[in-house]
């Protein structure tokens, strides 16, 4: 599947264009060229939508069609490639500037809610159950269970979902939790609500948390571990490699 994405996106950086209009129906499964065809139109389809361009669909299939079949075209392919970059860069602008108008109303609007508090980076929380364990440091490995939703509720990682807590060391982290998780005492159950400036900022992190997005975490500090190597396996791999991969809590 990373294939098929990895060509329908170039492909689409390639025929990014104008305005939307209508295009004729393509019967269902009349021939397994005609499913694949039309397999390939949903998945370049689904990745454009995400730039919030909007397109000339007659357009589109003439770049596609004339120069699939090496007929003359409207543009040289650099200035067809120029026209994309410009375009594409123009909607990731305009979609950004978007996103932190709206971290920034959604911070101003959540830190006057009954129980939320704010610390001087701009981090803000809420604790649900007080701990009355040990707090830890900034370079302790801790042991959580958690889960990271969006502003909206799109849930972005959760420990409970892969069924088991995880193990990372506080310095490996996005700054928001670092700090975050220094608020809490062992068997804490916190929300944590991150900013952007304490996450991934403006360039998000891939195609899962956009450009100046809040992350809202609801942790439990089971418990900090002793022994800051603890996990560390025969190869020498670092336990925050294994622990953090595909999470959204990572530097």
């Amino acid at each position: 599947m990373k294939k098929m994405v990895s060509i329908s996106w170039f492909m689409g950086v390639l025929l990014l264009g104008a305005y939307a209009e209508g295009v004729p129906e393509v019967p269902s499964r009349v021939s397994e060229d005609v499913d694949t065809s039309y397999a390939f139109g949903m998945v370049i389809g689904s990745d454009l939508k995400q730039t919030g361009l909007t397109f000339n669909y007659n357009a589109f299939v003439r770049g596609l069609k004339e120069s699939l079949e090496d007929k003359e075209t409207r543009f040289t392919m650099d200035d067809a490639v120029l026209k994309v970059q410009t375009a594409f860069m123009a909607a990731l602008a305009k979609r950004a500037e978007e996103n932190r108008q709206k971290e920034q109303a959604f911070l101003e609007e959540n830190r006057k809610k009954p129980g939320v508090s704010l610390t001087p980076s701009g981090l803000q929380y809420e604790i649900i159950v007080e701990g009355s364990g040990q707090k830890p440091k900034g370079d302790d490995m801790v042991r959580v269970n958690y889960k990271g939703t969006l502003t909206d509720g799109t849930v972005f990682d959760s420990s409970y979902s892969r069924g088991e807590p995880a193990e990372f060391p506080l310095d490996a982290v996005i700054p928001g939790w670092t700090e975050g998780i220094q608020l809490m005492s062992e068997g804490g159950f916190y929300r944590l609500y991150v900013p952007s400036k304490l996450a991934y900022g403006e360039q998000g992190a891939g195609s899962t948390i956009p450009p100046y997005s809040t992350l809202i975490f609801e942790v439990e500090l089971l418990s900090i571990l002793e022994d800051p190597e603890a996990g560390l396996e025969e190869t020498g791999e670092a336990p925050e490699e294994e622990a953090l991969e595909d999470t959204g809590i990572a530097e």
